[in-house]
């Protein structure tokens, strides 16, 4: 189905459009269930996932960072 296919929304403002949008977006996220997540994502959350684990012993706490970043200033 394409928005041309529902004459209404031609007729709609760009404001009016973008909430449509989103309301179609909360009623498609509402159901998490139903949205299919690519096997790429999952492969890419997996392999961010095992690096942060390899390098949790070179992360800053948030005091460190802090630190860090007012060093800069």
């Amino acid at each position: 189905m394409k928005a041309r296919d529902i004459p209404e929304i031609s007729k709609l403002s760009i404001a009016e459009k973008i909430l449509l949008v989103e309301d179609l977006w909360d009623s498609i996220a509402s159901d998490e269930s139903n949205v299919p997540v690519p096997d790429s994502h999952k492969a890419e959350l997996n392999r961010r996932w095992q690096k942060a684990r390899v390098s949790l012993g070179s992360l800053l706490s948030l005091e460190e960072l802090k630190t860090k970043i007012d060093s800069r200033k």
